[in-house]
Protein backbone atom coordinates (compact mmCIF):
# COMPACT_ATOMS: atom_id res chain seq x y z
CA UNK A 1 0.00 0.00 0.00
CA UNK A 2 1.17 3.35 -1.16
CA UNK A 3 1.87 5.55 2.07
CA UNK A 4 0.30 9.04 1.79
CA UNK A 5 2.49 11.58 4.59
CA UNK A 6 0.19 14.29 5.01
CA UNK A 7 -3.21 15.08 4.79
CA UNK A 8 -5.41 15.86 1.76
CA UNK A 9 -6.23 19.14 3.83
CA UNK A 10 -2.78 20.02 4.93
CA UNK A 11 -1.80 19.32 1.00
CA UNK A 12 -4.74 22.00 -0.48
CA UNK A 13 -4.19 24.32 2.23
CA UNK A 14 -0.06 24.49 1.57
CA UNK A 15 -1.07 24.79 -2.40
CA UNK A 16 -4.57 27.52 -1.70
CA UNK A 17 -2.99 29.09 1.80
CA UNK A 18 -5.63 29.81 4.26
CA UNK A 19 -6.79 33.48 4.66
CA UNK A 20 -9.62 34.32 6.83
CA UNK A 21 -10.90 37.79 5.58
CA UNK A 22 -11.72 38.12 1.89
CA UNK A 23 -9.30 38.84 -0.73
CA UNK A 24 -8.78 38.53 -4.09
CA UNK A 25 -7.45 36.01 -5.65
CA UNK A 26 -4.82 36.02 -8.24
CA UNK A 27 -7.22 35.24 -10.88
CA UNK A 28 -9.00 38.40 -9.51
CA UNK A 29 -11.88 36.32 -7.81
CA UNK A 30 -13.14 37.61 -4.31
CA UNK A 31 -11.73 34.18 -1.78
CA UNK A 32 -11.61 33.61 1.18
CA UNK A 33 -10.65 30.24 3.91
CA UNK A 34 -8.72 27.87 1.36
CA UNK A 35 -9.35 29.33 -1.95
CA UNK A 36 -12.87 29.13 -1.74
CA UNK A 37 -14.08 31.34 -4.83
CA UNK A 38 -16.98 33.22 -3.58
CA UNK A 39 -18.43 34.62 -6.95
CA UNK A 40 -17.53 31.12 -9.14
CA UNK A 41 -19.24 29.02 -6.36
CA UNK A 42 -21.02 31.16 -4.01
CA UNK A 43 -21.92 29.64 -0.39
CA UNK A 44 -24.98 27.23 -0.60
CA UNK A 45 -27.78 27.41 1.57
CA UNK A 46 -26.54 24.55 3.70
CA UNK A 47 -23.06 26.84 3.97
CA UNK A 48 -24.96 29.94 4.67
CA UNK A 49 -26.65 28.20 7.39
CA UNK A 50 -23.52 26.95 9.12
CA UNK A 51 -21.72 30.09 9.07
CA UNK A 52 -24.63 32.89 9.55
CA UNK A 53 -27.24 31.00 10.99
CA UNK A 54 -29.42 32.09 8.01
CA UNK A 55 -29.35 31.33 4.34
CA UNK A 56 -31.09 32.70 0.89
CA UNK A 57 -28.72 35.71 1.22
CA UNK A 58 -27.74 36.49 -2.26
CA UNK A 59 -23.63 36.60 -3.61
CA UNK A 60 -23.39 40.09 -2.68
CA UNK A 61 -24.95 39.85 0.47
CA UNK A 62 -22.78 37.12 1.75
CA UNK A 63 -19.77 38.89 0.37
CA UNK A 64 -20.66 41.99 2.57
CA UNK A 65 -21.36 39.75 5.55
CA UNK A 66 -17.96 38.19 4.93
CA UNK A 67 -16.06 41.35 4.80
CA UNK A 68 -17.80 42.63 7.60
CA UNK A 69 -17.04 39.36 10.01
CA UNK A 70 -14.33 37.24 8.20
CA UNK A 71 -14.29 33.64 9.17
CA UNK A 72 -12.58 31.21 11.62
CA UNK A 73 -9.89 28.43 10.80
CA UNK A 74 -12.30 25.93 11.53
CA UNK A 75 -14.95 27.32 9.51
CA UNK A 76 -12.36 27.43 6.60
CA UNK A 77 -11.27 24.04 7.22
CA UNK A 78 -15.33 23.16 7.44
CA UNK A 79 -15.79 25.04 3.81
CA UNK A 80 -12.74 22.95 2.42
CA UNK A 81 -14.25 19.77 3.38
CA UNK A 82 -17.51 20.95 1.68
CA UNK A 83 -15.37 21.26 -1.45
CA UNK A 84 -13.45 18.16 -1.01
CA UNK A 85 -16.61 16.22 -0.90
CA UNK A 86 -17.75 17.87 -3.35
CA UNK A 87 -14.73 17.40 -5.98
CA UNK A 88 -14.69 13.88 -4.33
CA UNK A 89 -18.30 13.16 -5.99
CA UNK A 90 -17.48 14.77 -9.58
CA UNK A 91 -14.41 12.59 -9.69
CA UNK A 92 -16.39 9.12 -8.87
CA UNK A 93 -18.02 10.11 -12.31
CA UNK A 94 -15.17 9.15 -13.72
CA UNK A 95 -14.23 5.00 -13.43
CA UNK A 96 -10.60 5.02 -13.00
CA UNK A 97 -10.57 7.36 -10.24
CA UNK A 98 -11.58 4.59 -7.60
CA UNK A 99 -8.88 2.62 -9.09
CA UNK A 100 -6.48 5.15 -7.93
CA UNK A 101 -4.04 4.53 -5.09
CA UNK A 102 -4.03 6.95 -2.14
CA UNK A 103 -1.35 9.68 -3.35
CA UNK A 104 -2.37 9.76 -7.24
CA UNK A 105 -6.49 9.68 -5.61
CA UNK A 106 -4.63 13.07 -3.85
CA UNK A 107 -3.30 14.44 -6.88
CA UNK A 108 -7.02 14.24 -8.47
CA UNK A 109 -8.64 15.98 -5.52
CA UNK A 110 -6.17 18.91 -5.52
CA UNK A 111 -6.27 19.42 -9.03
CA UNK A 112 -9.98 19.05 -9.45
CA UNK A 113 -10.44 21.52 -5.95
CA UNK A 114 -8.25 23.70 -7.92
CA UNK A 115 -9.66 24.05 -11.58
CA UNK A 116 -13.33 22.70 -10.72
CA UNK A 117 -15.42 21.00 -12.84
CA UNK A 118 -15.08 21.91 -16.52
CA UNK A 119 -11.80 23.18 -16.36
CA UNK A 120 -10.59 20.19 -15.44
CA UNK A 121 -12.25 18.05 -18.14
CA UNK A 122 -10.43 20.15 -20.57
CA UNK A 123 -7.22 17.31 -19.27
CA UNK A 124 -8.50 15.59 -21.97
CA UNK A 125 -5.39 13.32 -22.76
CA UNK A 126 -4.60 12.85 -18.96
CA UNK A 127 -8.06 11.80 -18.42
CA UNK A 128 -7.36 9.54 -20.92
CA UNK A 129 -4.12 8.46 -19.65
CA UNK A 130 -5.66 7.82 -16.21
CA UNK A 131 -8.30 5.16 -18.05
CA UNK A 132 -5.48 3.38 -19.36
CA UNK A 133 -3.54 3.64 -15.93
CA UNK A 134 -0.56 5.06 -17.41
CA UNK A 135 0.75 7.65 -14.59
CA UNK A 136 4.16 8.48 -16.29
CA UNK A 137 1.50 10.02 -19.68
CA UNK A 138 -0.91 11.78 -17.13
CA UNK A 139 1.97 13.35 -15.41
CA UNK A 140 3.14 14.62 -18.76
CA UNK A 141 0.07 16.01 -19.74
CA UNK A 142 -0.25 18.36 -16.34
CA UNK A 143 3.17 19.49 -17.23
CA UNK A 144 2.34 20.37 -20.82
CA UNK A 145 -0.44 22.78 -19.65
CA UNK A 146 -1.33 26.47 -18.85
CA UNK A 147 -2.47 25.31 -15.35
CA UNK A 148 1.69 23.79 -14.73
CA UNK A 149 2.76 27.25 -15.49
CA UNK A 150 0.31 29.12 -13.14
CA UNK A 151 0.34 26.70 -9.84
CA UNK A 152 3.92 26.61 -10.28
CA UNK A 153 5.34 24.84 -6.84
CA UNK A 154 1.63 23.04 -6.67
CA UNK A 155 2.05 21.66 -10.15
CA UNK A 156 5.64 20.11 -9.78
CA UNK A 157 4.65 18.53 -6.63
CA UNK A 158 1.69 17.20 -8.07
CA UNK A 159 3.00 15.96 -11.50
CA UNK A 160 5.91 14.06 -9.19
CA UNK A 161 3.37 12.39 -6.77
CA UNK A 162 1.35 11.61 -9.73
CA UNK A 163 4.21 9.72 -11.52
CA UNK A 164 6.08 8.43 -8.69
CA UNK A 165 2.93 7.60 -6.53
CA UNK A 166 4.78 8.84 -3.36
CA UNK A 167 3.20 11.50 -0.96
CA UNK A 168 5.49 14.42 -1.12
CA UNK A 169 8.62 15.62 1.63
Amino acid sequence: MVAVKHSLEDQIILHESLKLHVYRCPAGFLTIGVGRNLEGKPLNKVEQEYLFGASGLNTQEVIDLLYERGITKDEAVWLLRQDINDAVKDLRMFAWFDRLDPVRRKVMIDMRYNLGSTRFREFKRMLAALDDSNFDKAADEMVDSQWYKEVKTRGVRLAQMMRTGKDYS
